[in-house]
């Protein structure tokens, strides 16, 4: 067994006990509630990639480090007898404190079929609205690996050169990039399997489509576990992929970062993480240490206390928005002043543009469709209007005739945060003119499908008529960009032993889905920073 697989047996089981005791704090050494401590040598904020990463390899070397998590922890049954909630019947378990579902789909015929009223609760998966743009962010211990698609990809290594030049290349993919996709547990479906299976039969309707056009189509590597999907589909385990589960969460199957990075982290024995904890400021002290103000909260909302911890090393893993948050809320309060004015600068969609199809009445997509895609349709090479398009599922049980894609594009907008002392947060700001490229981008590529099957958009799903819609991001990247504010290393401009660790160190794009080229960089990251800063 090795050091990585025994550490993640012993995280497990840590997390099981805590389920099991209803708690919300998670260690493998206490199976009881325990206060936050006044002082621990490492903070990470958030549990996302980034932040599981640099958890792990702090417990490695021996350092005491707590995770603090403003979500749930996932691990424990409903009434239902499961975690997560059903995506075609959601319950308050689906959305972050909503009194309604935000499903991407809006619409289908122009009926809002996919949305219903839920009660508020401290639910998997949050919509968070800029006027012009809503992300979409996963809360509860292991973030956006929750409720992703499991979607696996490594950049192209040129486009990677381009959007982190300062960053060798030679590295990352000869040594980071292998790292993370081991450690997040990454597979790729049986071709074989694949040709013959009900459960992508949607996918290959579009490869069909993708190839009249002259398009070449590519197998995407998953964090999900491809073998189950085989036996779900053969009635042998119970269905999680095939029961259109996804954006609220799957109940099996997915190798989301508490069964991986996180489950390995706590099996070190040097790691806590606290659920249901929302860092809201930080302080720098004279003596250069950095005390946290904290809110716990419970399920319902109720805040419960608010609390502060202290900690010599400080690590931003709250993802794009919160990391950002923080330190822009940080510098325009006066909390951390020295801070570089390139704070909140840098942010980018990561181009996505959703988009459907509407097939021929012989091409019929399936009642059946994995709700992980598997297959992606490689524009990248187009001199023009580069894309990378997912093809992604329409898991409503039925037949739609319906094709849909999450389209990646080259979109050289950004947008920029500020902060707003009425709310005391930072807004976005972002302009629907901002995404215009990446319609084009989009566009440009699916003319050329319809035109070439004789097939036209379908203008019916996203709540009025328009046939794309890029009003949300699944992708959210930027605000901290690495080099700018911060080093090349991810450590923050001005501020001794903090850092950033997530998806606001990449300028806005990567051309795929970012997951992993976050984890390997944080690899990188850490690395670094534990040989110079902490045990070297």
């Amino acid at each position: 067994m090795s050091p990585f697989t025994r550490r993640r047996f012993l995280g497990l089981s840590a997390l099981s006990s805590a389920a099991a005791l209803g708690l919300t704090t998670v260690s493998t050494r206490s199976a009881s509630a325990v206060p936050l401590p006044e002082y621990v040598p490492a903070v990470v904020i958030g549990t996302g990639y980034g932040a599981a990463v640099t958890a792990l390899r702090l417990g490695e070397a021996g350092v005491p480090t707590l995770m603090l998590e403003m979500g749930k922890l996932w691990t424990t049954p409903g009434a239902d007898g499961r975690v997560f909630c059903p995506m075609l019947t959601p319950d308050e378990r689906s959305m972050w404190f909503k009194n309604r579902t935000e499903a991407p789909l809006a619409s289908f015929l122009w009926l809002d079929l996919a949305n219903r009223d839920i009660k508020r609760h401290a639910g998997v998966l949050d919509r968070v609205h800029f006027g012009d743009m809503s992300v979409y962010l996963g809360r509860g211990v292991g973030g956006g690996s929750l409720v992703n698609g499991a979607m696996a990809v490594t950049p192209k290594r040129s486009y990677f050169e381009e959007i982190l030049p300062r960053v060798d290349a030679d590295e990352m993919y000869g040594k980071y990039f292998p790292r993370a996709r081991a450690g997040l547990g990454v597979n790729v479906v049986d071709p074989r399997w694949f040709e013959t299976c009900r459960s992508y039969q949607y996918a290959r309707v579009s490869r069909k489509a993708a190839r009249k056009a002259g398009f070449d189509t590519v197998f995407v590597p998953s964090v999900y576990d491809m073998d189950y999907l085989r036996r779900e589909e053969a009635g042998t385990v119970p269905r999680s992929a095939d029961a259109s589960e996804v954006i609220y969460g799957n109940n099996h199957g997915k190798r989301s970062l508490d069964k991986t990075y996180l489950a390995a982290a706590l099996g070190t024995g040097h790691v806590t993480i606290q659920a249901l904890h929302e860092v809201r400021e930080i302080i720098h002290q004279p003596d250069g240490a950095y005390t946290l103000v904290v809110r716990e909260i419970d399920e319902h909302g109720t805040v419960l206390a608010t609390k502060h911890v202290t900690t010599k090393h400080l690590f931003l893993g709250a993802g794009s928005l919160g990391s950002t948050e923080l330190l822009v809320r940080a510098r325009d309060t006066g909390r951390l002043p020295a801070l570089d004015e390139r704070v909140g600068q840098g942010w980018g969609t990561n181009g996505n543009v959703m988009l459907g199809r509407a097939n021929h009445l012989w091409d019929t997509t399936g009642s059946l469709q994995a709700g992980m895609p598997a297959l992606g349709i490689d524009n990248w090479a187009d001199p023009v209007h580069p894309a990378f398009a997912e093809i992604a599922p329409v898991p409503a049980g039925l037949e739609t005739w319906v094709s849909l894609y999450l389209a990646i594009t080259k979109n050289p907008e950004r947008g920029h945060f500020s902060y707003d002392a009425a709310s005391d947060s930072a807004k976005l700001h972002w302009t629907a003119s901002q995404g215009q490229p990446s319609i084009d981008a989009a566009k440009s590529l699916f003319d050329q499908i319809n035109r070439a099957n004789r097939t036209i958009y379908r203008y019916d799903l996203f709540g009025d008529t328009r046939p794309f819609e890029n009003r949300f991001t699944y992708h959210p990247l930027g605000g901290l960009v690495l080099g700018e504010a911060t080093d090349d290393h991810g450590r923050v401009r001005g501020y001794r032993n903090l850092y950033v660790t997530d998806g606001s160190l990449i300028p806005g794009s990567t051309g795929v889905n970012p997951f992993v080229t976050i984890t390997a960089l944080a690899e990188r990251n850490i690395e670094r920073v534990l040989a110079e800063d902490i045990t070297g």
